[in-house]
């Protein structure tokens, strides 16, 4: 037997049949989360996606500890939330509050600096937010993408193994939000982890590692975009067929195993099934097709297919924001840490 058995590795995340509900608008009793299960690894960058009332809010608010499970635990680097907080351990990048307007950008940031036990350099902070020019301009006069920096270099200082971001890069520019996902990856390289809400879902698509979509308070798809793609509506196969067989080929695909929707786009026909290989053989062996091309289904397709028709909400996928809201502001020291 082997005295010194490995240690076991402590996620940077982890929920266990997380439950919390809230009393509604009649008295009734809501259930926001409905026994979420949740591991995040240390140097993953997680998009973290549902559409309003799906719950993740509240779920970044039981991590961020604004509020308390009913049942199931919270645990941040094997931390109960407020102590990983309290400690620098986790940061926080939100889109309003916690920011002075009448400081500059460089006081506010030693001001925010000076009340940490040890912190990075603030230099440092401002070069990896790409605040040099801006260090002597007042908050009050940065535009929103800047102030969204300020907030990431604030939250940058305690130098947090865990970054929580509620719609980083709104009101950036092309540019700047190519640079900040650089320097999340270099970070998450590093060994920093980051999960992220955002309503940019071509952001997610680019940037994330992971996508976590929930819907009616549970985690209705984790992986891969290429992962929650396929679980929406498996892949779409597209082919030119020869016009004097397209009416028998069409019947044919219709009935193949695994097809859900065929479609003619002229002389173009466009097949969604769950075995796109077994599809594509047909169309090239069987069928005469040519110009075969299969396509994974866009994560909009996948978020709408897994989540129900979204269009009961005005911003189907929304930021985190009760991470705003009056009941959980934060000081500018907290949304920092």
């Amino acid at each position: 037997m082997n005295p010194n058995p490995p240690a076991t590795t402590v996620a940077a995340i982890e929920l266990t049949d997380l439950v919390k509900t809230f009393k509604g608008a009649r008295g009734e009793r809501v259930r926001a989360v409905s026994g979420i299960d949740l591991r995040v690894e240390s140097g993953e960058i997680v998009a973290f996606l549902g559409p309003n009332g799906a719950g993740k809010t509240t779920t970044l608010d039981m991590v961020l500890g604004l509020t308390n499970p009913d049942s199931g635990t919270v645990r941040v680097f094997g931390e109960r939330p407020r102590r990983a907080i309290d400690t620098g351990t986790v940061s926080a990048v939100l889109q309003t509050g916690g920011l002075l307007r009448d400081l500059t950008v460089r006081e506010i940031v030693r001001m925010i600096a000076s009340t940490y036990r040890t912190h990075t350099d603030v230099d440092e902070v401002i070069d990896r937010a790409g605040l040099r020019k801006l260090v002597g301009r007042k908050v009050s006069k940065c535009s929103g993408g800047e102030q969204q920096r300020l907030r990431f270099a604030l939250a940058l200082l305690p130098d947090p193994r865990l970054l929580i971001l509620d719609e980083p890069t709104a009101g950036m520019d092309v540019s700047a939000r190519r640079d900040f996902w650089d320097t999340m990856h270099a970070d998450a390289s590093a060994g920093r982890t980051v999960i992220f809400a955002t309503h940019y879902l071509e952001e997610a698509d680019m940037f994330a590692d992971r996508i976590v979509l929930v819907a009616g308070g549970r985690v209705v798809a984790d992986g891969t975009t290429a992962e929650v793609r396929g679980r929406a509506s498996g892949r779409t196969v597209s082919a030119n067929l020869p016009r004097r067989s397209a009416a028998e080929a069409i019947t044919t695909l219709r009935g193949a195993p695994g097809v859900q929707s065929v479609d003619e786009r002229g002389e173009r026909v466009v097949v969604t099934a769950t075995d796109s290989d077994a599809v594509a053989r047909m169309l090239l062996n069987d069928l005469g097709g040519t110009d075969v091309e299969i396509v994974t289904a866009s994560l909009e397709q996948a978020f709408m297919a897994l989540t129900g028709d979204p269009s009961t909400d005005d911003n189907p996928i929304s930021s985190a924001s009760a991470l705003d809201s009056g009941d959980n502001d934060l000081s500018s020291k907290e949304l920092a840490r």
